[in-house]
């Protein structure tokens, strides 16, 4: 490397925050977030800590058991001091498994979570950050478990920002499940000292603006610190959109304290996403994306971005949700219509999806949702609508593009970014793209940028 190449390199770890990279042990103010379904593969992970960044695995979507299994490996090939993190996804309609998940990375010694469509802070959180506290010398509040939350809303984020809810503490305290100590550690700092501001992202999405949630945010954090009085910095990172030099350069430039990629990593060797699926998102541009209802959200309507290019998902899965809201049942549907989804969408009858949505709930303990659907038509559509998810998401995981239509494909405008700074190098091709070798070049040219200015 020459001078000018090491300077460049000094320089790009000295973006962001210093005390998020004392306290993370890492080299750059700069993680690569969570793929559901290990999408954000152990693999990554790994690759990620060696390089001096931080990686969560995408354990969203994936069983408890694939979950130990994927940590067992990283921390057998990644360097004890060097840091990685696991995301937890938000289970609102089963708290007793989210609660469950937290238990399980707790017992298995994971130290960073980061938290992920969370609209308040629940129990499992709560548990998780207690069970971290510890007084250090001189009357400061050390943390042994750190919670990076992913939000895109400032109530949510107000939520993170303030100490504990005090009713949950003590909840969790009458259980045994945590010390007084604890609970009294937890009235002087917030459930989170690290938020990631995520602006219009790929897969779930608000379609935020990042110049616009940003100060807004930090606004949030001044005055969360004038009214508790913190001895620690809340410190806030920005996600969604992130995939040039210039992108991260303006990041910084706003005052993010990190930064966070997504869409630009699961076009990498190491995703593990099927490699027809990445054949087609190393040619996207940026405005080769689309928004739908998410799967887990059907029935209300929250949004994903997904691919569009190439592909008839989004528009298949909007006219899902259409059906869904004028009709009340699936036989109320026009037959054609019916016929059509069946043949085009499903690929198989309708009694053929049921019986597989059964089978899926029984097999998940969930068989409530089966009695509950038998006597609500509507719930019995949203539930068949749901399998049309399931199976369009198992299509992106495949290696052939079995059926190239339906593949459903989250990603954002980031990749398409990418793509384009990409193109005419190697990293044109995905099969010479690894996500460190990346965040590095980020780094080091968003640092030549803010050189520039200054």
């Amino acid at each position: 490397m020459s001078a000018e190449g090491e300077r460049d390199g000094d320089a790009a770890g000295r973006l962001g925050c210093a005390s998020f990279r004392r306290d993370f042990g890492v080299d750059y103010a700069y993680l690569a977030g969570s793929m559901y379904r290990g999408i954000a593969s152990k693999e990554l992970v790994v690759a990620m800590g060696r390089a001096g960044f931080m990686g969560f695995l995408g354990a969203a979507g994936l069983s408890p058991e694939r979950v130990t299994g994927d940590i067992a490996h990283i921390r057998r090939h990644l360097d004890p001091r060097r840091p990685f993190g696991v995301n937890l996804l938000c289970d609102l309609q089963h708290p007793a498994r989210e609660t469950a998940n937290v238990e399980m990375l707790l017992a298995q010694g994971v130290s960073v979570i980061e938290a992920s469509a969370f609209i308040k802070v629940t129990e499992a959180l709560v548990l998780f950050h207690l069970s971290g506290l510890r007084a250090g010398p001189g009357g400061a509040i050390e943390r042994g478990t750190r919670i990076v939350a992913k939000v895109s809303r400032p109530e949510v984020a107000r939520e993170f920002m303030r100490p504990a809810p005090v009713d949950v503490v003590e909840r969790l305290v009458a259980e045994g499940r945590v010390t007084r100590r604890q609970a009294a550690l937890a009235r002087g700092v917030p459930v989170a000292q690290d938020l990631t501001v995520e602006a219009d992202s790929g897969g779930h999405t608000d379609r935020g603006v990042s110049t616009v949630l940003l100060p807004s945010m930090q606004s949030l954090r001044r005055r969360a610190a004038q009214e508790f009085g913190y001895g620690e910095k809340i410190r806030l990172g920005l996600a969604g959109g992130i995939g040039t030099p210039q992108a991260v350069a303006a990041a910084f430039a706003m005052g993010a304290d990190f930064v966070m990629t997504g869409s630009i990593n699961q076009c990498t060797v190491e995703a593990g996403v099927g490699d027809a699926v990445k054949d087609r998102l190393q040619t996207i541009d940026v405005q080769d994306t689309d928004y739908c209802p998410a799967g887990d959200m059907f029935e209300i309507g929250a949004l994903v971005q997904v691919l569009k290019k190439g592909v008839l998902f989004p528009a298949r899965a909007n006219r899902l949700h259409a059906l869904y809201k004028s009709h009340e049942s699936w036989e109320e549907i026009p037959q054609e219509t019916r016929r059509q989804i069946q043949d085009a969408y499903f690929k198989k009858s309708a009694e053929e999806v049921w019986r597989e949505t059964c089978e899926h709930l029984r097999k998940t303990g969930r068989e409530s949702e089966i009695e509950r659907a038998e006597r609500n038509p509507k719930r019995r559509m949203a539930l068949m609508f749901r399998w049309y998810y399931g199976y369009t998401s198992r299509l992106s995981f495949m290696d052939a593009d079995v059926d190239r239509a339906n593949v459903q494909i989250h990603t954002g405008p980031a990749l398409g970014a990418f793509n384009q700074w990409a193109r005419g190098t190697p990293w044109e091709n995905w099969r010479n793209r690894h996500p460190d070798r990346i965040a590095r070049e980020l780094m080091r040219e968003a640092s030549s940028i803010l050189s520039g200015y200054r």
